[in-house]
């Protein structure tokens, strides 16, 4: 991974836009990043942190808002631009916090911004930014897999702080093991032991929760068994003991055992009551069966007493049905009278309110009277039907005169409006004829300011083209200025270098000499004082670097004249087009002449509109005049047609008189004689059929009297009293017939042998046979609810023995299962007699990468410490510290001495170039187990003050180390000897305005 370039707006201690160019300052491998205190120098690094993760690092994490510098413009937004290669890939993420700004406009008081980050990627090819996201989660998730690192590691790997690592010399093995397990993220394994133990007690659970159900179903057990169980003693293993399952299904088998012989016995006694039972069942039916032939015998003697009390009435019933059976016979020439009685009253009530309805002089009118009356009538009735009609076209002529009186006020009406319409004609015409003009007119005047449109627009953006390219011609000047600056400084850096270079031109000949190999300036093989470089030597690469750096910045103001060169031009060029006029005089004019021409054009546009309505009101004209001509030539054909219709009425008029007579109309007067046609026709009829039922009565009355007589009865009236109708005839004979029935019944049961022979037996006693058959049942019931209680039971403690069996099976796996997974989570927790260091699985992961780390760090501390000092870690528990962790202890081995002692005895330096070396080792192995991501950019954070100054030279040279790997090194210090040493450096200004930053390249 390397930085390019940060860009930092409003951020911490820097108010405006302050620009890092990490590609210049890596130009020498290694970088000075000083400053005042308080200046800004680890807000820089904050920046890159802020950048890549969205969040700043250790304490400073939660400022959160704070993050805005307080010296910022209210409208500049915090914002943290960081240009960087990784993984073969160039990115550049910016990113703005939470933050606060005034609302816009007039309104006051502030607003929240959101928190905003945007990704993209410099394509090659097409030489531009591609944007990749603007999603928080989805740049988080980009960058920590292309870096392979969370912050916390970053901020440890590349952004070393030494004081943390000071302390982590200094510090237990439980500090230790915090810091390391979040670099190396070693939380996977102390899942795997929290995993395990969570195993263990689930698996414990289980089987303590089996041992509870068994010992539920040795209860239940002793439950089921009843108090047969009391006399055996139950199980004493408790939940957890290995023998409980065995102890707990052999006192089961003895319970069962015991219920099984009181089972069977109980069966035994259910059959013995079952017999005696049967027995009294068989006595008390046989004295019931006693008692019921002794009661039918006493029941069938009583009914013969009955019989023989009611045979008076039996005989006077059969002769009253011997007298209706006589009536019978006068039965038919009875109804015959009744009908025909029937008729002729009706016929009379009938004839009598005919002849009410009639006039007093026909009230005794015959038969014949009145039908020759009813035949007149009608004749009249008919002689009305031509009147009849006469009326209805009387109707009709007044309902045509009607309508035409409304068609002659409808012209009427039709004749005023057009006559009104028509007189302001003239004013009309001359309306539509000026507005067809006046669109002409608007059209000539669009064509006109057509023309002069475009030009307008044309000098208006030439003008504004001419302002902008004014103020690029003034940034292009700016950086022309800057890039001389920078050429001619880049010139005497090269020759100053170079200069340098020759002066120690020896100490760099001398390097390449071997001894026995002659030298290239003077011959000889033997070298007895080699010269040796100084403080200031500058090597062959720094110098071709440095023209290297002088031929960049000599292009780059090469390429900035040719840019200002051709801005000029096309400022001249719009400086001609747009003229001297201003761009608010321009737009002013350009305005003034689009809107005069929209109008125009709006005016011309109505010309069709005109057209046609001129056309609609010349057809309107057209139509009115004809409808008044049409309505005038109607008027005159009604004036002919209405009196030919006052003609034809008077007529009519004349014959209806005649014939209404004293009615109203000739309708009323034919409703009145239909009317007294019917009443005529129906008195006619009614006194027709009172004579005829008057007949028929008479004929009736002599066929009954005769029938009476025939059938033995003195007169009609006596034969009537005798006769009986349907129901009575049936309850007659009912009665007759349920007296001889049960005289047959009595009969047949007298004649019963077995009914008579129990008649003589003693009493039946069946109540004494039922007291007996009580106590039997009693008997029975007890036995055989004994015999259900043993079966239930044996039932019940056979399935409960098959649960505990059941339960017996599957406790076996999980016990099984939990010694072994007890046996795994005791060795991951370092409990375990197996486990001999008793270290825990997550203390021995990270021994391991300690072990690495200090590896990684011997082989820097050696070099810069002369080969004195070697890093190793030791795998003892912390004595007197109460540490639960082993494993996680750091020595130093001192070659002077030979003896092992603790990191904590190191003096200050000693502990600041073992804290950078244990850095510089921690960096390498996090960034192998991170994937092998490069590192090529790395930042050190103060600790060089407590050094000597051969002590620094070492670490110097070790740090040179790392940027002959074409790592790039920032060394962040206010160590006044540092910038003496390193040319290269980023300075941190303190203003009263806000920090700045300043390159010395």
């Amino acid at each position: 991974m390397r930085l390019h370039s940060l860009r930092i707006t409003a951020f911490g201690p820097f108010g405006s836009t302050q620009q890092v160019d990490f590609d210049a300052l890596s130009g020498a491998g290694l970088f000075l990043l000083h400053g005042p205190t308080g200046a800004g120098k680890t807000s820089v690094l904050d920046a890159v942190c802020f950048a890549l993760y969205g969040s700043v690092p250790g304490a400073r994490e939660g400022r959160g808002p704070t993050l805005r510098s307080d010296h910022a413009a209210p409208g500049l937004p915090t914002e943290v631009a960081l240009e960087l290669t990784v993984g073969g890939r160039r990115l550049a993420v910016t990113r703005r916090p939470a933050q606060q700004r005034p609302k816009k406009g007039r309104r006051t008081g502030f607003v929240t911004d959101k928190a905003q980050s945007w990704l993209s990627e410099y394509d090659a090819d097409s030489g531009q930014w591609q944007a990749l996201s603007r999603s928080h989660q989805e740049i988080g998730e980009e960058i920590g897999q292309l870096v392979g690192m969370n912050r916390e590691q970053f901020c440890q790997v590349v952004l070393l702080p030494q004081g943390d690592f000071a302390r982590f010399l200094r510090a237990d093995a439980e500090a230790r093991g915090k810091l390391l397990g979040k670099l190396f993220d070693t939380r996977r394994f102390a899942a795997v032991e929290e995993r395990l133990a969570e195993l263990r007690r689930t698996a414990e659970q289980q089987v303590k929760a089996g041992d509870d159900r068994l010992l539920a179903l040795a209860e239940r057990t002793a439950e089921a068994a009843g108090p047969a169980a009391a006399d055996l003693p139950r199980p004493e293993e408790r939940p957890g003991d290995p023998g409980l399952a065995a102890s707990v299904l052999g006192w089961a088998a003895v319970i069962r055992s015991g219920a099984t012989e009181r089972r069977d016995l109980a069966d035994l006694a259910v059959a013995a009551t079952g017999s005696r039972q049967a027995a009294a069942r068989r006595v008390l039916e046989e004295q019931r069966e006693l008692l019921r032939l002794q009661e039918r015998f006493a029941d069938t003697r009583r009914r013969a007493d009955a019989l023989d009390a009611r045979r008076e009435e039996y005989e006077r019933l059969c002769a009253r049905q011997d007298l209706a059976r006589a009536a019978d016979r006068v039965a038919p020439a009875l109804a015959l009278r009744d009908a025909a009685d029937r008729e002729h009253r009706i016929a009379s009530r009938d004839c009598e309110q005919a002849r009410g309805r009639l006039p007093a002089s026909l009230a005794d009118a015959g038969v014949d009277q009145l039908a020759e009356r009813e035949r007149r009538m009608r004749q009249e009735l008919g002689g009305l039907d031509a009147a009849r009609r006469a009326e209805r076209r009387t109707a009709e002529l007044g309902a045509e005169r009607a309508a035409l009186d409304r068609e002659a006020r409808a012209d009427d009406e039709l004749r005023q409006d057009a006559d009104e319409w028509l007189a302001g004609w003239e004013g009309v015409r001359r309306a539509h004829q000026e507005r067809i003009e006046a669109a002409q007119e608007a059209a000539t005047r669009a064509g006109h300011l057509e023309s002069q449109v475009e030009p307008a627009h044309a000098r208006l953006d030439a003008a504004r083209r001419r302002d902008e390219l004014g103020r690029q011609v003034g940034t292009a000047e700016d950086e022309v200025r800057a890039a001389r600056d920078s050429s001619g400084s880049a010139r005497e850096s090269w020759l100053d270098l170079r200069e340098r270079r020759l002066s120690g031109i020896a100490a760099e000949l001398a390097a390449g000499l071997s001894e026995g190999e002659a030298c290239k300036v003077c011959g000889a093989t033997e070298h007895p004082a080699p010269a040796r470089a100084g403080a200031r030597h500058v090597d062959r690469a720094a110098e071709q670097q440095a023209e290297e750096a002088y031929g960049r910045a000599e292009a780059a103001r090469t390429q900035a004249e040719s840019a200002l060169s051709r801005l000029r031009e096309t400022l001249a060029a719009a400086q001609a087009e747009a003229g001297g006029a201003s761009v608010a005089e321009l737009a002013a004019h350009a305005h003034q002449v689009q809107r005069e021409y929209t109008a125009a054009r709006t005016g011309a546009g109505d010309m069709h509109a005109a057209r046609e309505a001129l056309d609609r009101a010349e057809r309107e004209y057209t139509r009115r005049v004809e409808a008044r001509e049409q309505a005038a030539r109607r008027g005159a054909a009604r004036t002919s047609h209405r009196e030919a219709l006052d003609r034809e009425l008077t007529s009519l008029e004349e014959e209806l008189a005649r014939s209404r007579g004293e009615a109203g109309s000739v309708e009323e007067q034919f409703a009145l004689l239909r009317h007294r046609v019917e009443l005529l026709a129906g008195a006619a009829e009614t006194v027709r059929a009172h004579e005829v039922t008057a007949e028929r009565l008479k004929e009736a009355d002599g066929a009954l009297a005769d029938a009476a007589f025939k059938a033995g009865f003195a007169t009609p009236q006596d034969a009537g009293a005798a006769f009986l109708d349907d129901p009575r005839r049936r309850e007659l004979q009912h009665r007759i017939d349920a007296w001889q029935s049960e005289r047959a019944a009595v009969a047949e049961r007298l004649r019963e042998a077995d009914a008579a022979d129990a008649a003589q037996q003693p009493g039946a006693d069946p109540r004494t046979a039922q007291d007996a058959l009580a106590a039997a049942e009693r008997a029975q019931r007890d036995a055989t609810s004994a015999y259900d209680a043993a079966r239930s039971r044996c039932a019940a403690l056979a399935r409960l023995a098959r649960q505990a069996e059941a339960e017996a099976r599957q406790l076996g796996p999980l016990r099984t299962e939990y010694e072994r997974v007890a046996r795994l989570a005791g060795l991951t927790a370092g409990t375990s007699a197996d486990n001999e260091r008793k270290m825990r699985l997550e203390s021995y992961v990270l021994a391991a990468r300690l072990e690495q780390v200090a590896a990684a760090a011997t082989a820097r501390l050696h070099r810069m410490s002369d080969g004195r000092y070697t890093l190793v870690h030791s795998d003892e528990r912390s004595a007197g510290t109460g540490s639960r962790r082993a494993g996680l202890g750091l020595h130093v081995v001192d070659s002077w001495t030979g003896r092992e002692r603790d990191t904590s005895t190191l003096s200050g330096g000693e502990t600041f170039f073992a804290s950078l070396a244990l850095a510089l080792g921690l960096a390498d192995v996090v960034t192998d187990e991170a994937g092998g991501v490069r590192l090529d950019t790395l930042f050190i954070d103060e600790g060089f003050g407590s050094l000597d100054e051969q002590t620094l030279d070492e670490v110097i040279d070790v740090l040179d180390a790392l940027r002959e790997r074409n790592r790039n090194v920032g060394i962040v210090s206010h160590v006044g000897d540092l910038r003496q040493r390193i040319g290269t450096r980023l300075e941190v200004v303190k203003q009263r305005n806000g920090s700045a930053v300043r390159h010395h390249l």
